[in-house]
């Protein structure tokens, strides 16, 4: 059960997060848990809803971006997000269960979305602290200036995720999948 009220409808969400609800219900066909939770702040919710906008407008393929988000889930340890990206990863972004496993690890089997998606996980684990090297290595691979800042866009974006699942305790509507370190 999570923390705060998650309306069960459009309807019971606060009026000012209906309009962008429905947005969500017809792009999508459902309303998802975390966009319902986060609809209880309209200016948060749409705030997420513009910067997701934003970034998927930019030139990072949407596969190295579920890239990315499968391994911050992971380092952030986010069930919600893991679960799913996890589920977009295999159904939209069409990548093999051996690619998602690499990229919740921090990496790719793709030597260029590897770059990304290395360097979207320092960036999580480093606090934004990059090294010389980590920034040479994400350039070397062939990331414009533009790509690299929305390498650090998508990892905030999905750490904003992470951050409010994990503080609401949003309940899971995707199918469940295990952290790496669960036996």
């Amino acid at each position: 059960m999570s923390r705060i009220n998650t309306p069960q409808t459009i309807q019971e969400a606060p009026k000012a997060s209906q309009s962008i609800l429905e947005t969500v219900n017809q792009q999508l066909g459902s309303v998802p848990n975390l966009f319902r939770i986060t609809s209880n702040s309209p200016h948060t919710l749409e705030g997420y809803i513009a910067l997701n906008s934003a970034l998927a407008k930019g030139t990072l393929p949407a596969a190295t971006r579920e890239r990315i988000a499968l391994a911050v889930a992971e380092i952030n340890g986010c069930d919600y997000c893991l679960a799913a990206h996890n589920y977009l990863g295999r159904n939209l972004a069409k990548l093999s269960s051996e690619e998602i496993n690499v990229n919740r690890r921090g990496s790719s089997l793709d030597a260029k979305a590897a770059a990304a998606v290395e360097f979207a996980a320092t960036i999580v684990k480093q606090r934004g602290r990059t090294s010389k090297a980590d920034f040479e290595a994400v350039r070397a691979a062939g990331y414009s200036d533009a790509q690299i800042i929305e390498i650090v866009g998508h990892t905030a974006l999905n750490t904003l995720t992470n951050y409010l699942n994990e503080t609401l305790k949003t309940v899971i509507d995707f199918p469940a999948v295990a952290p790496l370190g669960a036996s």
